[in-house]
Parts: structure tokens; sequence; C-alpha cells
């Protein structure tokens, strides 16, 4: 099937993952793990607070993150994926695959060049 550009969705589901965190978080969740938001500070020592706080809403608002508040002091908050989050597990891989390919490509390519000037 022939696909029209201009119709195209891949943009939709790359604003929903896009990012340099988001991956990430989804990528924990998927490990069937429920997390309190300091257990994924811990996991993610180089996120900032407000970065994984705005970027667990944004997933929240998409239903691919649930927070789950218990009423307790102080209050206690866990965070896992969804039943539909866990449809991304599939583009997920498809991605890692992609990556891992792409870097070892660019370094395939990297050895090729430096051989090129070599020989001029």
């Amino acid at each position: 099937m022939k696909k029209n550009p201009e119709q195209c969705q891949v943009v939709v589901a790359l604003d929903m993952i896009v990012g340099k965190w988001k991956p990430i978080i989804i990528q924990h969740l998927l490990n069937g793990d429920v997390l309190r938001f300091n257990e994924l500070r811990r996991l993610m020592p180089d996120i900032t607070q407000r970065m994984l706080t705005l970027h667990l809403r944004e997933l929240e608002e998409q239903d691919i993150v649930q927070r789950k508040v218990y009423p307790q002091i102080p209050p206690k908050v866990e965070y896992s994926i969804t039943e539909y989050g866990k449809s991304l597990e599939t583009v997920m891989d498809a991605m890692h695959e992609w990556g891992a390919a792409h870097v070892e490509h660019m370094e395939m390519k990297k050895k090729e060049d430096a051989l090129s000037e070599k020989e001029i």
C-alpha cells in the first residue's frame, strides 16, 4: 500500500516520544517496573527534577504512563506503563535496533572515509 506523505502519521508518533528522556522513561516502565519519582531520578541521574516532571506529565496526558497517588503523609506517587503504552514496545524495539545498526554503519563509514583519505 502506498502512503501519502501529506498524511504521514510518523510525525504524530515521533512527537509523542521525541526528546532525550522520554524514550528512556518509557523503556524503564516497559520493563514492568512500577517506579516512584525518585527511583526514576536515580535511574537517570542526569535528568533534572523539572524535566522529569514535565515528561511524566506529557506521557500521562497521552495515556502512556499512569500516575497513582496514595493518600498518605508524606504523599506516595507511583508511575507505571499503561496497557495502551505497552503498544509502544515493538516501536521502541525497532527503533533501538535501527539506532544500533546506524551507529555501526556510521563507524564503518568513518573507517572507510579514513582509508580513502590515506589513499589520496
